[in-house]
């Protein structure tokens, strides 16, 4: 097996958020968890060592990605690094995307300079969340540069714009922000066969089967107790200047051998 040391850094979607773990719901497992859980699972296949790290918080901006992070996942001299970060810069209307693929390049540019292959992402299509689906000709855009930047410095894309199952409102936390259990299980999968751990047809990326129709006064009653239960709170840390993460420390700070795989 070819990557012994996995740091994973990047926000709430790295993290975990929304993929509570079963034995501590206020903890989270998240793709890249369950990403690292087939490698070490194939890892002790080999009877060869894996140790991981996930220095990734929920609302940190790319700068903090690209700089603090990076500079500690470095530190720990990793052999694939996942780098996932821009999501929250983007929803902002005047975000400057030159600027984040610019800064977003040279992070990438940095790890591999180091030896380590790096893992980016595209952003997930934003249009089922009512607010922030605004910001959809951004995050295409954003998207676009990803695959740029990926063609010009030999990074891996986790391309998550393309699974058609994710635009199903059955694969998100309530929130609408995040994704579920369900929703991180198929990220992993898809994570796992761009790096070739895993082949074939890709049903975890294909449409789900329709749901029962809803009528619109249930829509409307959803969508009414999601605005003041998920949105009102966001827009109010917005205003404030605060974040979700704000003094909250990483996860998984220190490279360690996994205990269990987390498929």
């Amino acid at each position: 097996m070819r990557w012994h040391r996995y740091i994973a850094i990047g926000d709430s979607f790295t993290e975990g958020v929304g993929d509570a773990d079963p034995g501590a719901p206020a903890n989270y497992i998240g793709w890249a968890d369950r990403l690292a859980g087939q490698l070490g699972k194939r890892n002790d296949e080999q009877r060869t060592e894996f140790e991981y790290a996930n220095l990734a918080v929920r609302g940190r901006l790319l700068h903090d990605v690209a700089g603090s992070q990076l500079d500690a996942a470095l530190a720990m001299k990793p052999d694939l690094l996942s780098m996932v970060g821009g999501g929250n810069d983007i929803l902002r209307p005047k975000a400057d995307l030159d600027g984040i693929a610019d800064q977003l390049e040279a992070a990438t540019r940095r790890a591999r300079d180091a030896g380590a292959d790096v893992l980016l992402a595209t952003l997930a299509d934003p249009g089922l969340a009512p607010v922030i689906k605004a910001a959809r000709p951004r995050v295409s855009a954003h998207n676009a540069n990803v695959w740029g930047i990926a063609q010009r410095t030999e990074a891996y894309v986790l391309d998550i714009w393309s699974m058609r199952s994710l635009r199903d409102i059955r694969m998100w936390a309530p929130d609408r922000l995040h994704l579920s259990t369900d929703g991180h299980r198929r990220v992993a999968l898809q994570a796992a066969w761009t790096l070739g751990l895993i082949e074939g047809e890709r049903e975890w990326a294909t449409a789900l089967p329709a749901g029962p129709l809803q009528s619109r006064t249930r829509i409307a009653h959803e969508n009414a107790v999601w605005a003041k239960d998920y949105l009102a709170p966001w827009v109010q840390r917005r205003l404030r200047g605060r974040s979700s993460g704000d003094d909250l420390q990483p996860k998984a700070p220190q490279p360690r051998p996994l205990t269990r795989p987390n498929d």
